[in-house]
């Protein structure tokens, strides 16, 4: 009987992987504790969320998936059984593997073989910290206002600025330090869009000539000048 459950696995998975052969950015890897279940590819075409590819699984937890991709952005891997947790990655060409885990598929994602992806998560980690600092804040101006403390409001509200500022100062200088990826763009996009208009230009006139013309680096540019004609 396992015999024939392993063959119907082995099966199930080159009839899967046949789909994906011609793709020029590959995912591959093992979600732990899945032994049945669909597993998506996605991406955002325009506004919307498509899948480009999906692997049915059935007695095994190893995954291959495709697309054809022109330069990097992001994808998310999502599935069936937890349709609300994805995970996020900078896709590009080549191989990246995506190990995981049933029990956290989203949160316990290690992801390898993408260099926009390592810079992501490195920006990230840091970023992660102005979050955390920042919800603090929050909760301290709470406190100061049900007691009525109205010079700790102001002193907390001035510290808020300046955290905020910080942030921005920091994503700014990471995308500039960066610009000859995309993940260079797709910051500014996620993380200045509140930001003065200065540090938009600031990582937009640093970008390589070959990022300014990837998918981020485009919308980074329509997105400035949108804000340039409203400012008229």
């Amino acid at each position: 009987m396992k015999k024939i459950i392993s063959c119907i696995a082995l099966i199930s998975l080159l009839i899967s992987c046949g789909k994906t052969k011609n793709g020029n950015l590959i995912v591959k890897g093992n979600i732990d504790g899945l032994q049945k279940g669909t597993l998506y590819l996605q991406k955002f075409k325009d506004t919307l969320l498509v899948s480009v590819d999906s692997i049915q699984l059935y007695g095994t937890s190893n995954f291959i998936l495709a697309d054809e991709i022109e330069n990097p952005e992001i994808y998310y891997l999502t599935l069936d059984k937890k349709p609300n947790q994805k995970i996020v990655f900078f896709g590009e060409k080549g191989e990246i593997t995506i190990n995981s885990k049933l029990s956290k598929f989203a949160t316990s994602a290690k992801i390898l073989g993408s260099k926009n992806q390592t810079l992501l998560e490195e920006h990230n980690a840091m970023a992660k910290k102005f979050s955390g600092k920042q919800l603090d804040l929050i909760k301290e101006k709470f406190d100061a206002q049900k007691n009525g403390d109205t010079a700790l409001v102001s002193k907390i509200e001035k510290e808020e600025t300046s955290l905020i500022k910080r942030k921005y100062y920091f994503s700014t200088n990471f995308a500039v330090n960066n610009a000859k990826f995309e993940v260079a763009p797709y910051i500014a996009l996620t993380e200045l869009y509140y930001a003065n208009i200065r540090l938009l230009d600031t990582v937009n006139n640093s970008l390589s000539k070959k990022v300014r013309k990837s998918k981020y680096g485009v919308e980074l540019e329509n997105f400035i000048q949108n804000i340039k004609k409203t400012e008229k």
